[in-house]
């Protein structure tokens, strides 16, 4: 058994606290990582209310990257030392979804998160948050939820591809399929939302419009790619359409998971435009469309899980727009934390603060 720091929520709706989590030896196809960053994102906060279901006690924390400490019986391609990145939806690769080039949506990638994978001090089963427990000094997955990384990419940044990166810029690349010269609208600057900002300005979109009503992250999103940002009102769509030549944006990407974005998204987009909605939100919030604009503005309304990728084949093709500083991974970061400081990073990820918190474990 190997003892990890981890924090723990023990109830949904109570508080993380920073515990002790026993770790075993990792068995046929598992691998023990230690984690040397780990970010904090909006959907950790919606585990840990319930807005999002999950059992515990868990150990939340799914962006995380580090390096392979142990590999069980059967695994290949991976060797302690690796650097890896982790993917919260592993892939079993032989269902109908995977052997049709959908992986994002394999029904068994959720498979872990219903297990315990190690124990409390007190003999309580914990279980992994979405299956990779990345709220923690070490980690034990399966060898499927390690992409491995090379060498001359920071850990630090490059464990936000495990989540922000791969999320907003494939929902820009793979899920819309922006082309050169369209017109974007992005909802929530957020790591995704700014994520699919600078996608869409590697796609050489234009106008990018950025709404958030925190205009402290106005600044960023214009360094990031987009040279409009404005705060929600009620003429919101009217602003929009006065920036795409009175038609609407050719894609809207909604990255925030409420309702009224939705339909703000929605509404942004022009007749025959497609919106792409990329937040996870809450089951009991829900969005309406009357029976006339669903045929008379002929727009598509597309669900987008974890940007269309598949790891494997997406994360070397980021990292060469990082090297080629395409990709701003560095100003993504607003805040690096200890462990004990999660709590706080909830705190200002409510608020509307920052754009992402990181825990550095080295």
């Amino acid at each position: 058994m190997t003892a990890a720091q981890a924090a723990v929520l023990r109830e949904i709706g109570g508080e993380l606290r920073v515990e002790d989590v026993e770790l075993p030896a990792p068995g046929p196809g598992r691998v023990r990582v230690k984690l040397a960053a780990t970010g904090v994102c909006h959907s950790d906060l919606s585990l840990a209310t319930g807005v999002l279901a999950h059992p515990a006690p868990v150990v939340l924390g799914h962006e995380g990257a580090g390096r392979v400490v142990e590999v069980g019986e059967g695994v290949e391609g991976l060797r302690p030392g690796d650097p890896v990145v982790l993917n919260w939806t592993p892939p079993c690769r032989e269902c109908w979804f995977c052997t049709h080039q959908q992986p994002y949506l394999c029904p068994h990638a959720s498979d872990a998160m219903g297990r315990p994978y190690g124990t409390l001090a007190d003999t309580t089963p914990v279980y992994p948050g979405l299956g990779t427990a990345a709220f923690a000094t070490e980690t034990l997955v399966g060898a499927n939820a390690c992409i491995p990384l090379p060498e001359d990419v920071p850990l630090e940044q490059a464990a936000l591809l495990g989540c922000a990166v791969l999320t907003g810029a494939g929902a820009v690349f793979n899920a819309a399929r922006v082309r050169p010269g369209e017109s974007v609208v992005v909802f929530g600057l957020g790591g995704i939302g700014l994520c699919a900002v600078q996608a869409a300005r590697i796609a050489g979109a234009g106008p990018i419009i950025a709404v958030d009503p925190a205009v402290e992250k106005f600044d960023l999103a214009r360094r990031l790619g987009a040279p409009h940002a404005l705060e929600p009102s009620s003429d919101l769509s009217k602003r929009i359409r006065k920036l795409t030549e009175g038609r609407g944006a050719d894609h809207a990407f909604e990255c925030v998971g409420r309702a009224e974005t939705i339909r703000g998204a929605w509404s942004a987009t022009r007749r025959g435009g497609q919106a792409t909605i990329v937040g996870l939100g809450s089951v009991s919030d829900e969005v309406t469309f009357n029976a006339l604009e669903i045929g008379h503005f002929a727009r598509t309304l597309r669900g987008c899980m974890y940007g269309s990728t598949d790891p494997r084949v997406d994360v070397p093709v980021l990292l060469q727009h990082y090297r080629d500083g395409a990709l701003d991974l560095d100003s993504l970061v607003s805040q690096r934390i200890a462990l004990e400081d999660i709590g706080e990073s909830f705190a200002r990820m409510k608020a509307g603060h920052g754009a992402r918190s990181v825990v550095v474990f080295e």
